[in-house]
């Protein structure tokens, strides 16, 4: 063949191979066009959450945005492009259900663990049955420790004092006196140990000079209580049997198909960097994908990044919150998370005179974290950058220690308008909540106290429980508010928080304080918008408006057409996320 001939032949099958990348990149463009247009999603009806429109027939969705919302006929002719989807024409879309304060990696270690509560628990391995006394939570520990091999230690979640009673590291060695067993408080944060495991922990009555937070009998001895600060010395022992991948790992799957099963679209995480920032990176990288159905956002905690960081710790939290975060990596939050006193459950929240009536801390006021002088100076770092403050705040004592520090903060920086959040609220006053209202605060509630403690603590409060998460006079007074699991103390249900704080009703069957229940409006919209504000985020969640992110929980009915009680059994057809479907899987019945 000659030179001549083989430059035909190079040009035909340049002329071919053109061709060909012409037409697959017709074929491309075409795609692309296709999979831009818009999406009009019909149903029996949409609850926006937008009081200029608060309800719909359509919405259309493009580029995960919405662009409209309003009638069909509408919808039609503004989008006369759009794809029209009628796969929920039969469903009621509400905004994406939110839950403003979980935590993800205490959730993963605790859903590995085996259950010991003292009532019915919702897990993702199914309901743990509740274990009313001391005698049958000794008895379900026999159990657990004949299960386990001989060098492994039995570490159990869910005790709680006031209904199973008091426990020591005496009780615990009726069980074993070979074997070290844990059981972790309901609140997460205490531990009670039997003598083994004070032993294999390195625990001693010297580290109460250390430690707030080591249990002392009536004899100068250990008693086996381990508990605030004083729980973080375990974690060093702890942390190769709850900390490990194959635990996380599990734990963290069901704790995802616990929010999917509720239809949750977005939590925050509040405690981000307290089991040690690089760790639990790690850990949201291996676990956290883009095929999640909700949007994992991270609050960092004041002590950890300041321990970590020092000085330069509110600057750290600054840059990471501008590092746009994408589908699978979790969005650091302009905010940081700080702690008042300690835990409601475990009766360490601190308290004003008489202090606890009854039960563990008896005689006693609670704690401080930070203590009530100092809380101005670890907020005001943040503060002045611009950081949202979220502060864990549950006793009357604590929350007047926490509007004071804010009063201050607000008064020195008047022309600062980012908003700070009283997180729980176990117990709020009316002085309290009409300061909290003249400083544009809000009220991140924990969605349980009501339903699990309302009657089990009047005991210990006294006549302080008739303001126990008093949110109907938080709203009266235009107090943003929202429900929050902190899971895993209560199961990250936002149906079921909302229908309790319309009810007030106990798991008894009783009613606390039956004139601080919210409105069903009320209540949808603090598990929705509420929740969206708190996070900082009602701009682009929170709400079914033009402009916003698509991000839908679909219902098979309208909660604002049924009684409370019912809310709970409705059932959830799945979300819809940055426009994209993410139905539940059929549930299959067992052969």
């Amino acid at each position: 063949m000659n030179i001549k001939n083989i430059g035909k032949l190079v040009i035909k099958h340049i002329a071919a191979t053109r061709s060909l990348v012409i037409g697959l990149l017709m074929l491309s463009v075409a795609a692309c066009s296709e999979s831009e247009r818009p999406t009009i999603y019909i149903a029996k009806q949409i609850i926006t959450m937008d009081e200029s429109k608060p309800l719909a027939q359509a919405a259309v969705v493009q580029d995960g945005i919405i662009r409209f919302v309003g009638d069909l006929s509408s919808a039609k002719q503004s989008h006369p492009n759009a794809v029209i989807d009628e796969t929920l024409a039969e469903h009621v879309i509400v905004p994406g259900f939110i839950d403003p304060h979980v935590h993800m990696i205490l959730g993963a270690m605790i859903y590995s663990r085996p259950f010991v509560p003292p009532w019915d628990m919702p897990t993702p391995n199914g309901l743990a049955k509740g274990l009313p006394d001391k005698a049958a939570l000794l008895d379900r520990l026999k159990q657990l420790d004949a299960e386990l091999e001989d060098d492994e230690p039995l570490i159990a979640y869910g005790y709680h004092n006031l209904i199973q009673g008091d426990l020591n590291r005496h009780d615990l060695d009726q069980v074993s006196t070979t074997r070290p067993i844990l059981i972790w408080h309901y609140s997460g944060h205490d531990f009670y140990l039997n003598s083994k495991a004070l032993d294999w922990a390195d625990v001693t009555l010297e580290l109460e000079d250390e430690f707030e937070g080591i249990g002392i009998d009536d004899r100068g001895e250990l008693s086996g209580r381990i508990y605030e600060d004083a729980s973080m010395h375990l974690f060093t022992k702890l942390a190769p049997h709850v900390l490990t991948p194959g635990n996380i790992g599990d734990g963290f799957s069901g704790f995802e198909n616990m929010l999917a099963e509720a239809g949750v679209t977005a939590v925050a995480e509040l405690g981000y960097g307290l089991f040690n920032q690089t760790l639990e990176d790690s850990y949201y990288f291996l676990e956290y994908t883009k095929s999640d159905p909700y949007k994992l956002f991270l609050v960092p905690e004041h002590r950890a990044f300041s321990k970590k960081y020092g000085d330069d710790a509110a600057q750290e939290i600054v840059q990471l919150a501008s590092e746009k975060a994408d589908r699978g990596d979790p969005q650091v939050l302009r905010q940081v998370k700080f702690f008042t006193d300690a835990a409601f459950y475990s009766q360490t929240m601190r308290l004003e005179s008489p202090g606890y009536l009854a039960g563990q801390s008896k005689g006693e006021l609670g704690l401080w974290v930070t203590e009530s002088n100092a809380l101005v100076d670890a907020i005001a770092p943040y503060w002045r950058l611009g950081l949202d403050a979220r502060i864990h705040s549950n006793g009357d004592a604590a929350q007047t220690a926490t509007l004071n520090a804010m009063s201050e903060i607000r008064s020195t920086h008047p022309k600062l308008k980012q908003r700070f959040v009283i997180e729980h609220a176990g117990l709020l006053m009316p002085d309290h909540l009409q300061k909290l209202s003249e400083l544009k605060g809000g009220v991140s509630a924990a969605s349980h106290y009501v339903y699990l403690m309302g009657d089990d603590y009047k005991a210990a409060l006294g006549s302080k429980i008739e303001n126990l998460t008093p949110l109907a006079s938080a709203s009266g007074l235009n107090i943003p508010v929202t429900l929050h699991s902190d899971a895993p103390l209560a199961p990250p249900y936002p149906l079921q928080a909302a229908a309790v704080h319309m009810t007030r009703e106990t798991r008894n069957g009783n009613v606390s304080t039956a004139g601080e229940a919210l409105s069903a409006y009320q209540a949808l919209k603090a598990i929705t918008l509420d929740a969206a504000w708190a996070m900082g985020l009602e701009k682009s969640i929170g709400s079914i408006e033009v402009g916003k992110q698509a991000n839908f929980t679909v219902l098979n009915q309208n909660p604002l057409g049924l009684p409370a009680k019912d809310w709970p059994q409705i059932k959830v057809w799945g979300v819809i996320l940055d426009g994209e479907q993410y139905p539940l899987p059929p549930v299959t019945t067992p052969k």
